[in-house]
C-alpha cells in the first residue's frame, strides 16, 4: 500500500519539477537579446560599458536582458590568420584578455565586472595598469593569463570577428550595440528604451515606466554620441575628459562609495 501511494506522489514531484522547470524556460525565453560590439581602446566603447551599460546591474533591467559582449570591433584578420587593431597591438592585447575573461568567467556578474574594470582604467587613461582588475576584484588571473598568452586567446579573437563579420546589416562603427536583432546606430545610449519596448514579459522591469519610447526610424538619429570608425588617429580621450569619474560606479572593493 505504502508503494502504491508513493508512485503518484513521485509523479507529483516530477510534474512540479517539471512545471517549475518549464517556467524558468518561459522566463529565459522573454529576456531580449543585448549584444555589445566593441573594441577595447575604443574611448566610445569604453565610456558606454563604464557610464552606460553598468546601468542594467543597478536599475533591475538585467532580468529582462541576455547580455552578450564581443570585444573584437573594428580590427582585421589577414592572410594567414593574423589580426590588427585599429588602436595598435596593445588594443589587440585588451580585446583578448577581455574575450579570455568572458571565456574564463562564463557568468556575467562576473566577467562583466572584470571588464568594466578595465574599461574604467581606458576611461581614466591608465589601462596599462590593467592587470590590477585582478586583485581589486579577487580575481585568479590565471585562466586568462594562460589563454592570452597562447592559441586559445587568438582562437577566441577569431571567433569574435566571424561573428562581428556576419552582422547583417554590418557594423559601421563601434561601439554597434544590437538589441532583440535591431542595431540602434547612434541612438545607442537610448539602448534601455529599446529594451523596454522589445521585452515580452508580463511584469516589465519598474526602470521601463519612466523611459520615453524610442524612435522608430534609426536612420534618422542625430549622431550625438560619437562612434568610433574605422579608420586611425583617433585619441584614446580628449583633455576634458582625463581625470574624470565615471558617471557609475559598480562597487569595486577599493571604491569609496
Amino acid at each position: 500500500m505504502d508503494d502504491r501511494l508513493g508512485v503518484p506522489a513521485l509523479l507529483l514531484l516530477l510534474l512540479a519539477t517539471t512545471s517549475l522547470a518549464a517556467a524558468a524556460g518561459d522566463e529565459g525565453a522573454e529576456k531580449v537579446a543585448v549584444a555589445l560590439y566593441y573594441e577595447s581602446l575604443c574611448p566610445y566603447s569604453a565610456r558606454f560599458v563604464v557610464d552606460h551599460l553598468a546601468r542594467v546591474f543597478e536599475d533591475g533591467l538585467l532580468d529582462a536582458v541576455d547580455l552578450t559582449l564581443v570585444p573584437y570591433g573594428n580590427a582585421r584578420v589577414h592572410a594567414g590568420g593574423e589580426i590588427s587593431c585599429q588602436h595598435g597591438p596593445y588594443e589587440c592585447l585588451l580585446n583578448t584578455v577581455e574575450a579570455c575573461a568572458i571565456d574564463a568567467w562564463p557568468d556575467l556578474d562576473v566577467h562583466f565586472r572584470f571588464i568594466y574594470c578595465v574599461e574604467d582604467l581606458v576611461v581614466k587613461r591608465q589601462y596599462k595598469s590593467w592587470d590590477s582588475c585582478f586583485q581589486k576584484l579577487g580575481l585568479d588571473p590565471k585562466p586568462v593569463t594562460e589563454c592570452y598568452k597562447n592559441e586559445k586567446g587568438h582562437k577566441l579573437e577569431l571567433k569574435y570577428a566571424n561573428q562581428t563579420d556576419a552582422l547583417v546589416p554590418p557594423h559601421r562603427y563601434v561601439p554597434w550595440v544590437v538589441v532583440d536583432g535591431q542595431p540602434l546606430l547612434e541612438d545607442y545610449e537610448n539602448f534601455e528604451a529599446y529594451i523596454c519596448k522589445a521585452y515580452k514579459g508580463t511584469s516589465p522591469p519598474k526602470v521601463c515606466e519612466g523611459l520615453v519610447h524610442p524612435p522608430m526610424a534609426l536612420e534618422t538619429v542625430v549622431a550625438r554620441n560619437g562612434v568610433t570608425y574605422n579608420s586611425g588617429g583617433i585619441k584614446l580621450a580628449t583633455a576634458e575628459d582625463e581625470g574624470r569619474d565615471s558617471k557609475i560606479k559598480m562597487r569595486l572593493p577599493d571604491d569609496d562609495n
